[in-house]
């Protein structure tokens, strides 16, 4: 299990649909411990393979934040939202991809979602609260779309600047 580098936007791949899972082998298992480790670490609540340059369909997620509660890590392969709620919800998102800019998303309050775990199983589960935002925002990942997609041009814009001028200064180290 190894920690993996995340691709910081703008990144040509954050921009592009990921692939099927077809292969449910000894790699993706390791991807997907590689996933939470590195998501873990970040500290973050979801990643998305495209986000450390995998191009697969695959993200995990551990909305658990309670102090001492038990994590809940979950591998989603294949996800694909079924169901969305009239309601809507609205959150502060961010992203790992994106870091330290938030901005407030709209998205159904609830989903139902089926995906394979890495073994391929079927699951089929009903979000909300969190869960339901973070599941919504990495499918979006796996489409090509991130959280700044929804935000007005010029918001948008200010902050694609600051992520170019942040990956100027991490190249000069």
């Amino acid at each position: 299990m190894s920690i993996r580098p995340i691709l910081i936007h703008p990144d040509p791949r954050l921009k592009k649909r990921a692939d099927e899972v077809t292969e449910f082998d000894d790699a993706l298992c390791v991807l997907g411990d590689d996933m939470l480790d590195t998501m873990y670490d970040a500290p973050g609540i979801g990643l998305a393979a495209p986000q450390i340059g995998v191009m697969s369909r695959v993200f995990v997620m551990d909305c658990v934040k309670e102090e001492g509660e038990e994590p809940k890590p979950m591998v989603l392969v294949n996800p694909e939202i079924t169901w969305t709620s009239d309601e809507m919800n609205t959150y502060d998102e961010g992203c790992l991809s994106i870091p330290e800019q938030y901005a407030e998303v709209d998205r159904p309050a609830e989903v139902k979602v089926t995906w394979q775990d890495v073994e391929g199983t079927q699951y089929e589960a009903q979000f909300d609260g969190l869960w339901a935002t973070c599941v919504q925002h990495e499918i979006d990942h796996l489409d090509g779309k991130l959280f700044i997609d929804y935000l007005k041009p010029l918001k948008r814009q200010m902050i694609t600047r600051k992520m170019q001028k942040l990956k100027r200064e991490m190249a000069r180290g």
